[in-house]
């Protein structure tokens, strides 16, 4: 994980979504061990209380699972959690901006549908 962060964001909210990502990525596949939270903060140059919020974050939404004496595991189901949770925000916050992004510059849908499959041969292709 980079230690890059942002000023907008709480750092502790900024670690969520880059441990989510990893989750998505299968850094961290389900049912293995998350580093400690030392190890974190050690390699994040972060405060523990920081990483230590993070994780608690991940254990309530259901992702991460304490196990005692052994540490933090990414609990089953935790990728198909967070695809949903994805998904269901692209649908509902993106894809509206995007469509408002659109009508601002005056795009065509004719001309993003062409695009996409330009952009999907390429990557299909590459």
């Amino acid at each position: 994980m980079n230690s890059h962060w942002h000023d907008d964001m709480p750092i502790y909210k900024q670690l969520v979504e880059k441990l989510k990502k990893a989750i998505l990525n299968n850094s961290y596949p389900e049912e293995t061990a998350l580093p400690s939270v030392r190890a974190v903060s050690a390699e994040l140059q972060i405060n523990h209380i920081t990483v230590s919020k993070a994780y608690h974050e991940l254990l309530d939404e259901g992702l991460i699972e304490k196990r005692r004496g052994l540490g933090m595991f990414v609990k089953t189901g935790a990728i198909e959690a967070l695809h949903s949770a994805e998904k269901n925000k692209f649908l509902a916050e993106d894809l509206p901006q995007f469509l408002q992004k659109m009508q601002q510059l005056n795009i065509s849908q004719q001309d993003v549908i062409e695009k996409i499959k330009q952009l999907s041969k390429e990557q299909n292709n590459g």
